[in-house]
């Protein structure tokens, strides 16, 4: 409905711009059967599918590829029936409902996502595969509620006397799925890898929720590999998924560097009066020096010296040893919620993560990105299990997939898995959506201690 409105308000101001109070017949009927034609169009490019509104950047981009498509479909249209329409009434109509319809969605998405963190408005997943894979799918469901999916009950494969998973209700096995999808009134069946699912077990388990109108997933045995990395290629009657190597060098990788530097170089020169001033209010506070530099791990376990403010005493790194076992956090990294080294301005600079900005020269080096993993300390490089070095193929970020998503509120397995996935999945597209969440992120002020 709010499409159609809002094309009625685009038509209507295009016509007044345009042609004042007196428009033609033509314009005047074109007016009123925009809006059909706008609706028709977000329809006809898949802007309604239920699968892609809430989440992800499809919804937006189906919305331009509408507005794309009814600019080419009127151009084509005027020139068939010999009709010149007014190149300044289409300026004005399309790209402006395409524009205040982005806006909309955007800010009812917002809107959507407040009330999926409620528990509301979500849809119910019936699990089906090994104990392991439907605590994992459990877990990842859980920490992030805007996708609107929640687990309500599990059919486990395999050999599993459990009652529950995960807190999960377990409902049956894999004869059980048809049945336990009316019985918990789940709205999508996920099918997760398992050697006791083939291909003639997901077909007929296919047919059966035909019949019911239930949503099908499956989760092929990938982890945290993107859309975009993978095609589906029929070969000889088999259905194979073909898997893209990651775009960790060549003209994307040149391109990412290029926007870090000026980035970079930009905001060095126009927060150049904040460094100034916090510099000042260091060095005022126990009259030492302003900037912290440390020996961190970059690209390919090249060693660097990050820059960064000072939060914390002077002595802060020969005092660490006697504070490790406070350590907050799992793994390699230490933490600590309340560290009795972090000064009175370092609480405040570390909670808005003011502190980082020097890094801004490391990256204007060329040593960071912009976006990135965790950059790590030597020490705890040294202690990184084989997968886990994978972090340093990639250059560390002054923000990252850890920043948006928890900061230091999260478990070295966390901060682990965002990395790697970071790291399989790069694109210039996810850089910007990374730094444009990072802007609340910062704002709010969580997780940072």
């Amino acid at each position: 409905m709010f499409d159609f409105v809002i094309a009625v308000v685009s038509s209507t101001l295009a016509l007044q711009v345009r042609f004042g109070g007196d428009p033609s017949s033509r314009y005047a009927a074109l007016s009123i059967m925009f809006p059909l034609l706008w609706v028709l169009a977000l329809w006809l490019s898949g802007a309604y599918d239920v699968r892609y509104i809430g989440t992800g950047s499809d919804e937006f981009r189906k919305v331009l590829n509408a507005g794309v498509s009814l600019i080419a479909g009127l151009a084509i249209l005027s020139y068939v029936i010999n009709a010149e329409l007014s190149r300044v009434y289409l300026l004005l109509t399309v790209p402006s409902v395409m524009i205040i319809d982005l806006i909309a969605r955007y800010a009812m998405r917002k809107r959507l996502h407040k009330q999926r963190a409620l528990g509301r408005c979500m849809a119910g997943v019936l699990a089906v595969g090994r104990e392991s894979a439907v605590a994992d799918l459990v877990t990842e469901l859980q920490r992030d509620s805007y996708h609107g999916l929640t687990v309500v009950a599990a059919c486990l494969t395999g050999e599993s006397g459990s009652e529950k998973v995960a807190g999960i209700p377990v409902v049956g096995g894999l004869d059980d799925v048809a049945g336990a999808v009316r019985r918990c009134g789940a709205d999508t069946v996920a099918v997760l890898s398992s050697s006791e699912i083939d291909g003639v077990t997901l077909r007929q388990l296919a047919w059966e929720l035909e019949k019911t109108g239930t949503d099908l997933c499956v989760a092929p045995a990938l982890l945290d590999v993107s859309g975009p990395r993978t095609t589906i290629r029929p070969t000889a009657g088999l259905t194979l998924l073909h898997v893209d190597h990651p775009q960790l060098s060549g003209p994307r990788q040149v391109l990412k560097e290029v926007f870090d530097r000026v980035v970079a170089g930009v905001a060095l020169v126009l927060l150049a009066p904040l460094f100034a001033a916090v510099a000042a209010a260091i060095r005022l506070g126990d009259n030492g020096p302003a900037l912290f530099s440390q020996t961190r791990v970059g690209k390919d376990g090249h060693p660097f010296k990050i820059y960064k403010f000072r939060t914390m005493v002077v002595d802060a790194e020969q005092r660490l040893a006697e504070l490790q076992s406070s350590n907050d956090l799992d793994g390699v990294l230490f933490k600590m919620r309340r560290d009795p080294r972090i000064t009175a301005i370092g609480a405040r600079l570390r909670k808005w993560s003011v502190d980082e900005l020097p890094q801004l020269i490391n990256v204007f080096r060329g040593e960071m990105s912009l976006v990135g993993p965790r950059p790590a300390l030597p020490e705890e490089a040294a202690r990184y299990a084989d997968h886990v070095r994978r972090r340093l193929v990639v250059k560390p970020g002054l923000t990252g997939m850890w920043q948006v998503n928890g900061r230091s509120n999260l478990s070295w397995d966390e901060t682990v898995r965002l990395d790697l996935r970071y790291v399989e999945n790069w694109s210039l597209a996810l850089d910007l959506q990374i730094l444009w969440k990072t802007l609340p992120v910062l704002f709010r002020g969580s997780g940072a201690y």
